[in-house]
């Protein structure tokens, strides 16, 4: 895992939650900072995180390349509920909103 997610050809995997941390959506994408003011600004109003809310970003991981980013999401997307919230719970446990962290890489 590298330290930012806006490196060239590099990859992020993050997790999206709701005002009540009720939803989870994880997603992957080679520009993070992009992609969480997308799902903010509910860019596509169809779309999972628009419909239900998923405006806070509670987790990321980075990585040198973007395949190495899909595989972590697949992995991560196939895990039950409680495993995907104790991964949160290592390096986010107050469900802050990570955004305010990356916004000005």
């Amino acid at each position: 895992m590298v330290s930012n997610p806006i490196m060239g050809k590099g990859g992020a995997v993050y997790i999206m939650s709701n005002y009540t941390n009720s939803v989870l959506y994880t997603g992957v994408t080679s520009n993070l900072i992009s992609r969480v003011q997308e799902h903010k600004a509910s860019k596509y109003p169809h779309s999972f995180t628009a419909k239900y809310k998923c405006f806070k970003l509670v987790y990321y991981e980075s990585f040198h390349s973007i395949e190495e980013a899909i595989t972590r999401e697949k992995q991560i997307k196939g895990w039950k509920r409680f495993k995907k919230e104790d991964l949160i719970n290592t390096t986010n446990p107050n469900r802050k909103d990570l955004y305010q962290d990356i916004k000005d890489w």
